[in-house]
């Protein structure tokens, strides 16, 4: 693995991203977009297709499907075709953009991804809304620890660097312990603040809903210790994958 960094210099808002395994990202990434994107990839592991075969006959046939769906959970895992035609698909939305949001963010997502990728059977992209996987092969359950990036706020912290690391990985573990209530509506999501004097931290963790309890844990346990690589003494920054993410800030960034 190699790390690329992309920094931009707009404003205080932008963000530094950090592809882990990816290509440099050449799009500005501004942090009051309402559903900024955020990064990509064409996976080759699983081939390509043609036009007119029928694995993009069954791939654009479960799109319109899930098209129609009202998504008030946030989140889908469907397939349609058989092997060696299969296509399997998860979307899953950010924790507070579901319904109409959430099915705004699966249209962009699905045009952008399949503009960028055409003719690969695997193809991920994310937005802050969702994150969109395309592949001929069931992940559900499953983690993924192949595909995944980490942003960070350009502006350092100031003062007690190592104090506010500790309340960063307290309030983001606090928040993995609620996002496995099961009796929660939004059952593999939470989001929280937590109090540092004059300032707040926020931040929110999540799981796609196919995971286990348990796998969740791991997933964001994996994600969490990346915490020292990609964010140390930042004021924000966030780990992604397509199993599960964190992100935190010293402003709200959630649409509550």
């Amino acid at each position: 693995m190699y790390s690329s960094v992309s920094k931009r210099l707009v404003s205080v808002h932008i963000l530094v991203v950090v592809a882990l395994q990816l290509l440099f990202i050449p799009n500005v990434l501004s942090l009051n977009q309402t559903n900024a994107y955020l990064h990509h990839k064409c996976v080759n592991d699983q081939g390509t297709y043609n036009s007119g075969t029928p694995y993009e006959k069954n791939l654009n046939s479960l799109i319109r499907t899930i098209s129609t769906l009202n998504l008030n959970f946030g989140f889908v895992h469907s397939s349609n075709g058989d092997a060696p035609n299969s296509v399997f698909i998860k979307l899953q939305c950010r924790g507070d953009s579901y319904f109409s949001k959430c099915r705004s963010c699966l249209a962009t997502a699905n045009s952008e991804i399949r503009r960028r990728c055409p003719k690969n059977k695997e193809k991920i992209i994310w937005y802050d809304n969702c994150v969109l996987e395309i592949s001929s092969i069931d992940t559900f359950n499953k983690i993924d620890y192949q595909n995944n990036f980490f942003m960070y706020n350009a502006k350092d912290v100031s003062g007690d660097i190592e104090l506010f690391n500790k309340n960063t990985r307290d309030l983001l573990h606090e928040l993995k312990e609620k996002a496995n209530i099961k009796s929660k509506k939004d059952f593999m999501y939470a989001a929280g603040e937590k109090g540092l004097g004059e300032k707040k931290l926020y931040a929110m963790v999540q799981c796609t809903k196919d995971l286990t309890p348990n796998n969740c844990n791991v997933c964001l346990n994996w994600i969490m210790a990346k915490l020292p690589k990609c964010c140390k003494g930042k004021q924000g920054g966030r780990v992604l994958s397509t199993s599960c993410n964190f992100r935190y800030e010293l402003y709200p960034f959630l649409m509550i």
